[in-house]
Formats: C-alpha cells, sequence, structure tokens
C-alpha cells in the first residue's frame, strides 16, 4: 500500500483515502469552439503515459478533499514528491 503526503493536510496517509485525477498540468482550451474535432479529442482524451516519473493529480477524499499534484514514478509505483494544485512541477531532485 502507498502512503500519500497531502500537502494541504501535511500528513501521509494510506492510499485508499485518495482518488486518482489523471495527468497533472492539462490546462483547458481557452476557447473550445474553435477547435477541430480532432484537437477536441486530443485534448480529452490523449496523455503522455510515461514511463519513470509522470505528474498525477490526486484527491484527498476522505480528508481535506482538496486536489493536489504528486510526481509518481510509473516504474517503481514511488511517490516522489506531492505539491498543492496552482504549483509548478518541482525542479532537480525532488521531482
Amino acid at each position: 500500500m502507498l502512503l500519500i503526503h497531502c500537502p494541504y493536510c501535511d500528513e501521509d496517509r494510506p492510499e485508499v483515502e485518495f482518488t486518482y485525477g489523471g495527468e497533472a498540468h492539462i490546462a483547458r482550451p481557452l476557447d473550445p469552439s474553435v477547435l477541430t474535432d480532432v484537437e477536441w479529442e486530443g485534448y480529452l482524451y490523449l496523455r503522455k503515459n510515461t514511463r519513470g516519473d509522470h505528474a498525477e493529480r490526486w484527491r484527498h477524499m476522505h480528508g481535506c478533499a482538496r486536489f493536489f499534484n504528486a510526481v509518481r514514478n510509473t516504474v517503481t509505483d514511488r511517490i516522489v514528491v506531492t505539491y498543492k494544485s496552482g504549483e509548478a512541477r518541482p525542479a532537480g531532485d525532488a521531482a
């Protein structure tokens, strides 16, 4: 079982308290009506599926109920770092 650190509660909690929210740092298009069907499909469905360190959104459902970001290694399933929504992905050794 993973222990995930919630940056808002400042606690390490078991993964059953959290819900996965997909890839992090995906910006919604400013004007979706001007996108082609292919561009809209890309925004909705296409993700990186990175091998190694991958930025993800999580929600602490059974705690503060807030969304936050985490960098998780998809090979080892180890959480490298967690950080609040709206913050930039940490650079260097932290991520």
